[in-house]
C-alpha cells in the first residue's frame, strides 16, 4: 500500500514500536563487532597467559615424545599418560575459551543489548517468497554487507601481508639462531602480527556499528498514520478519554459537594466565585477549603450551603483568593489568616446570637474591607 512505502515513513519509531520488535528478536547487531570483540579476547588472553601456555605445551610434548619401553610392555599405562597430556591441553586452552565464552555473550549487549526470545525460532513461510529474497538480495543493506566483507578481506589480508613483508628479514634470521630463541622471536613476530590486524579490524568496527544503527532505525520507521494509530491503540481514542476525564470530573464535583454541609461558612464573589470554609481547633492547625468552585458549580454550593443554614459572606478579594491560591481540602496560607479569622469570629458571634435566640437584639454584622494581599488577589477585576 502507498501509507506504507518507505517514502512516507519518515517517523522515527516509537517506544512501542521499538519494545514490540524487540520482543520479535528485532535488534541492532554488527558481526564486525562480535568478531572484534573475539579477536580481542582470545588474542589478550593468550598474550597475558604466553607463559603458562608455553610451559604447559613444553611439559605436554615432553611426555607425549618420550620413549618409555614401560609403557610398550604395559599398553594399560597408556590411558593415564594419555590424560596427562589431555589436562595439560585444558590447561592451556581452558582460559582462551573462557573468553571467548563472555566474549560472545557480552558483546551483543554492547549494541541492542542482551536478548533471548524464542519468536524467532517459529516458523515463518513469509521467508520462502522467492520474490521477498530477490528483494533481500538486493536489498542496500544486502550491498552493505558485500562491500563489507570485500572491504575486510582487503584490509585484514592488507595489513597481514604489510605485517609479513615488514617482518621478513627477522623471519630469515630465525633459521641461524638457537630453538629457543628462534621460539620466543618467533612468538613475538606472530603475535605483532595478529595484533595489527586486530587494529586493523577495529576500523571495520568503527564503519560498521553505525550502519547498523542507522538501517534499523530506519528498518523501524513509521508513517504518520501508523504513528496516531499506535496513539490511539496505546493512548484510548481522545473522545472516550475525553468522556472517562468527564465522568472523573463529575465524580470529584459530587464528593466535593457532599463536603459543603461540614463547612462553617461560604465566602462568594457574589455570582463567580463560591469557597467553602472548615476549621475545628482541636484537630486543624488552620482553616482548610473544603469546596470551591465558579459560576455553576459556584452557585450549585450556595444552595446546598442555603439548605443547610451555612452563613454566606460575600468578600470578593477574599472568595478570588482562596479560589485560585488553595487547593481542595488544603489548609490557608499565614496570609489570609487575618482575613480569615474575622470571618470566622463572625460566623462564631452569629453562632451564639441564633442560640440565643436573636430574639430584642441586632444580629452581628458581617465583616468587611477584609485584608487580603494584592499579589493573592490577580483577578481582581473579575466580577
Amino acid at each position: 500500500m502507498a501509507e506504507d512505502s518507505d517514502s512516507e515513513k519518515t517517523e522515527s519509531a516509537t517506544p512501542r514500536r521499538l519494545e514490540k520488535a524487540r520482543e520479535e528478536g528485532q535488534v541492532a547487531r554488527s558481526r564486525e563487532l562480535s568478531t572484534f570483540a573475539l579477536l580481542v579476547a582470545g588474542f589478550g588472553m593468550v598474550y597475558a597467559n604466553a607463559g603458562n601456555i608455553a610451559m604447559h605445551l613444553k611439559v605436554g610434548m615432553r611426555t607425549a615424545f618420550t620413549f618409555d619401553r614401560a609403557f610398550v610392555m604395559a599398553p594399560d599405562r597408556m590411558m593415564p599418560k594419555a590424560m596427562i597430556i589431555i589436562t595439560l591441553g585444558a590447561k592451556c586452552a581452558a582460559p582462551v575459551i573462557g573468553a571467548l565464552y563472555l566474549a560472545a555473550i557480552l558483546s551483543p549487549m554492547a549494541l541492542g543489548g542482551w536478548l533471548l526470545t524464542t519468536k524467532t525460532l517459529a516458523p515463518n513461510f513469509g521467508r520462502l517468497n522467492p520474490i521477498s529474497g530477490i528483494g533481500r538480495l538486493f536489498s542496500a543493506n544486502t550491498i552493505v554487507q558485500l562491500g563489507m566483507s570485500i572491504l575486510k578481506c582487503l584490509v585484514v589480508g592488507g595489513v597481514a601481508f604489510w605485517a609479513v613483508v615488514a617482518s621478513k628479514d627477522q623471519v630469515l634470521q630465525l633459521f641461524s639462531q638457537p630453538l629457543g630463541v628462534a621460539m620466543t622471536e618467533g612468538a613475538q613476530i606472530v603475535a605483532g602480527t595478529i595484533g595489527k590486524i586486530v587494529l586493523a579490524f577495529l576500523l571495520l568496527v568503527i564503519a560498521d556499528v553505525p550502519w547498523q544503527l542507522y538501517s534499523y532505525a530506519k528498518k523501524l520507521r513509521m508513517t504518520k498514520e501508523e504513528v496516531k494509530r499506535e496513539f490511539k491503540e496505546s493512548e484510548g481514542d481522545p473522545h472516550i478519554k475525553g468522556k472517562i476525564r468527564a465522568q472523573q470530573r463529575a465524580m470529584a464535583r459530587r464528593r466535593m459537594m457532599a463536603n459543603v454541609p461540614q463547612a462553617d461558612v461560604i465566602v462568594t464573589n457574589p455570582t463567580h466565585y463560591a469557597v467553602a470554609l472548615q476549621y475545628s481547633d482541636s484537630s486543624m492547625r488552620a482553616p482548610k477549603v473544603i469546596a470551591k468552585g465558579m459560576d455553576l458549580v459556584a452557585a450549585r454550593i450556595k444552595e446546598i450551603g442555603a439548605e443547610h443554614k451555612i452563613p454566606v459572606l460575600e468578600a470578593p478579594p477574599l472568595a478570588r483568593a482562596l479560589f485560585y491560591n488553595v487547593d481542595l481540602n488544603k489548609e490557608i496560607p499565614a496570609a489570609l489568616y487575618s482575613a480569615v479569622a474575622e470571618v470566622l469570629a463572625w460566623v462564631f458571634q452569629l453562632r451564639r446570637w441564633k442560640v440565643e435566640g436573636g430574639i430584642g437584639s441586632v444580629a452581628p454584622t458581617a465583616p468587611t474591607d477584609l485584608e487580603v494581599p494584592a499579589e493573592l488577589d490577580k483577578h481582581g477585576s473579575v466580577a
